[in-house]
């Protein structure tokens, strides 16, 4: 990260009014905006955080995205797993170093960015799409991110049921419109204290998984939760709430797999 910024980077550009761009740099490309434009030769090779001047006059602030800048400004086919929910499956979910997660669906590839970066070098992130075209999105916007489809990544197609057996995850997330057909189809085929992690829009998608769940007497811990995000204004005496806010995206429901036996019938 101490690297100075170089052509084939992605970089954020942000104006004096905060208003952000994601720009992919390349030989002999340029940035077009309202206060002028800047070559991609003038950002090769500076200090992120360096601040350069349009030929408008404008002045822009170079930086490296972070993932949750990437998230927000990146392409979609699907709806995008927001940075407000991201973080929360990630610590409810309990995902870290070395662990195989079965994601699906794929949808832009949001979340699989997050759960790669989670799962580090030595884990493995199996991600399921049923629709090519949101694959094709996915593929860009991963590809774009870290420059190809990086080794713990590995991309499927089809339904998530007929790989929950084969990949024996250690955590199963789904952003599906029915999750509780992978959630029955995973009581069988993940071990013992895996997590499940759905994450589903509406009120009676959440009741019909819960019910699901504790139907098989093997799921324990059903938490659901949903997670607000607002910002505040803080300028000296002005301290206030910002008036908007990323209210409601979608509920996550957590589950604990235990081992089942004659004593839970």
């Amino acid at each position: 990260m101490s690297e100075p910024i170089r052509i084939g980077d992605t970089v954020l550009l942000i104006d004096d009014r905060d208003k952000r761009f994601l720009v992919k740099l390349v030989p002999g490309g340029r940035f077009d905006y309202h206060r002028g434009s800047l070559t991609h030769a003038e950002i090769d090779g500076i200090q992120e955080g360096s601040r350069l001047r349009s030929s408008g006059g404008g002045v822009l602030t170079v930086l490296r995205p972070r993932l949750a800048d990437f998230i927000l400004k990146m392409p979609r086919g699907a709806q995008v797993v927001y940075p407000k929910d991201l973080g929360p499956i990630l610590v409810w979910a309990d995902i870290g170093i070395g662990m195989t997660v079965l994601e699906a669906g794929t949808g832009s590839g949001a979340l699989t960015l997050g759960l790669a970066r989670a799962v580090g070098p030595t884990g493995r992130v199996v991600t399921v799409e049923r629709r090519d075209d949101h694959a094709a999105t996915a593929v860009k916007s991963i590809t774009r991110w870290h420059g190809d489809i990086p080794p713990n990544i590995e991309m499927r197609s089809g339904e998530v049921e007929d790989h929950i057996a084969d990949v024996g995850p250690d955590r199963l997330v789904l952003d599906l419109p029915e999750p509780w057909h992978a959630a029955q189809v995973a009581t069988s085929a993940m071990a013992p204290g895996g997590i499940l992690c759905a994450y589903i829009p509406t009120i009676p998608q959440v009741q019909t998984l819960t019910e699901v769940l504790r139907s098989t007497c093997r799921w324990i811990e059903i938490e659901v939760s949903e997670h607000l995000y607002r910002t505040w204004n803080v300028h000296g005496r002005s301290v206030r709430p910002n008036h908007q806010m990323v209210g409601h995206t979608g509920f996550l429901v957590i589950a604990r797999l235990i081992a089942g036996g004659d004593e839970e019938e």
